[in-house]
């Protein structure tokens, strides 16, 4: 098979990627070149795509598992090609799939970091409400944590996207994906602060409605938002290291801790798999633990000895 031929199948992937499988952009760029990476190692070795079998697949796994390689970038590796040849096999370019008998590498899961609720409220506190871009600034952190968003999602929100009276807002998460999530009261008041003092004067008409304005009058980006973030995170004392993704992070501890039902967590989130959920409960029974151990008498180890 030509180089030609491997580009037009490449292409013909991308767009099956974002069509049928609904992926992110960020998904869809990855495994594009996850699956550029593997075409041209197999064109090094004079092997053509419909003769590749399992064999084939378990050196190139080995080519690639270089030291120092993540098992998660070794893991999406895996699932480019698996979905890959599950494209070619509905295309009818092979009649067998050698990804059958290949494993995905054990990964372990890292617990998230997270706030307590009286560090989020210290890092909440930080932007100077009297001043415009301190207002903008709190009714964005506010609903980061309120609903639990994704920093791609807030900053894409349109006002559109908030309903006032009803107190909910939608968004468009991975794959495009709607969810519909409810806003507390707090984050309401500053939205409504924020669009009634604020906006009007950040809009120059290139918008597109979206919510968060910069100076300029256009969406703001990830990484000016993370800038401002990490003065607000400073400023509050944090010392561990906290992103924007820490609020989401919180707010799904903070609901399980309140006694929230993981459905509805996993729901609000917009996790497709309720394993991925589940990590959060791993973190409430550590802060249980650690509950017991500082306020239960019997909770703390005994210096004295057993009798």
């Amino acid at each position: 098979m030509n180089s030609n031929n491997i580009e037009i199948i490449e292409k013909s992937f991308v767009r099956y990627l974002a069509a049928e499988k609904g992926f992110a952009t960020n998904t869809i760029d990855a495994y594009e070149r996850d699956v550029k990476q593997f075409t041209q190692y197999i064109h090094s070795e004079k092997k053509e795509l419909k003769t590749i079998r399992h064999t084939d697949i378990t050196q190139y796994i080995q080519y690639i598992s270089k030291p120092g390689i993540a098992p998660a970038t070794l893991s999406r590796k895996i699932s480019s090609l698996r979905n890959f040849f599950k494209f070619l096999i509905e295309e009818m370019v092979m009649e067998e799939d050698p990804m059958v008998v290949i494993e995905p590498p054990q990964i372990v899961r890292r617990l998230p970091s997270v706030l307590d609720v009286e560090e989020v409220e210290r890092i909440l506190y930080q932007p100077d409400i009297d001043s415009p871009l301190g207002l903008r600034d709190r009714a964005a952190l506010e609903l980061l944590y309120a609903c639990g968003l994704r920093i791609s999602e807030l900053l894409s929100l349109k006002i559109e996207n908030i309903d006032f009276n009803e107190g909910f807002l939608i968004c468009y998460g991975k794959g495009e994906k709607e969810r519909v999530i409810p806003i507390g009261n707090c984050a309401i008041d500053f939205l409504t602060r924020y669009i009634a003092r604020v906006r009007g004067t950040l809009e120059r008409g290139q918008s597109d409605g979206i919510l968060f304005l910069s100076k300029r009058g256009k969406r703001i980006s990830r990484m000016g938002f993370w800038k401002r973030f990490r003065e607000y995170t400073s400023k509050a004392g944090i010392s561990k290291r906290v992103t924007p993704h820490t609020f989401r992070h919180s707010f799904a501890t903070h609901l399980l801790e309140g006694g929230a039902d993981l459905r509805v967590v996993q729901t609000l989130l917009g996790h497709n798999d309720i394993s991925t959920t589940q990590i959060y409960t791993h973190i409430t029974k550590e802060y249980l633990k650690k509950v017991i151990t500082e306020f239960h008498p019997r909770g703390k180890r005994s210096t004295v000895a057993m009798r």
